[in-house]
């Protein structure tokens, strides 16, 4: 079955940095675009970053831009999301997710088919 694993979650201080992974298994990695979304609590889930299944495009959300780049190594089957300089506002759980194959660049959580556990990220001012 298809496995997403988050890790690199944590505490830190505003205007730190975080790193996540996510390590896929079960599906032809190269072919799935893939996302990361957080959930804040009492807010909606939100796309924070995605990139292409070849890699050649990539969103980010506006309050991502400039901080945050998202990027795969299909030879690891593993997506990564570098955050720096973290806000308070940046507090949410992290879910990696990953979309039907061979789709256009996606966005929308229902354009997603699988998803990780989710890794708390916690930013303190």
């Amino acid at each position: 079955q298809v496995q997403l694993v988050e890790s690199g979650g944590g505490l830190v201080q505003a205007g730190g940095s975080l790193r996540l992974s996510c390590t896929a298994s079960g599906l032809t990695f190269s072919s799935h675009g893939m996302g990361w979304f957080r959930q804040a609590p009492g807010k909606e889930r939100e796309c924070v970053a995605a990139v292409s299944w070849g890699g050649g495009s990539t969103y980010y959300a506006d309050s991502a831009k400039g901080r945050f780049t998202i990027s795969r190594d299909n030879a690891k089957n593993t997506v990564f999301l570098q955050m720096n300089s973290l806000k308070s506002e940046d507090t949410a759980v992290y879910y990696c997710a990953a979309a039907r194959p061979w789709g256009s660049l996606a966005v929308a959580a229902p354009d997603y088919d699988y998803w990780g556990q989710g890794t708390q990220v916690t930013v303190s001012s």
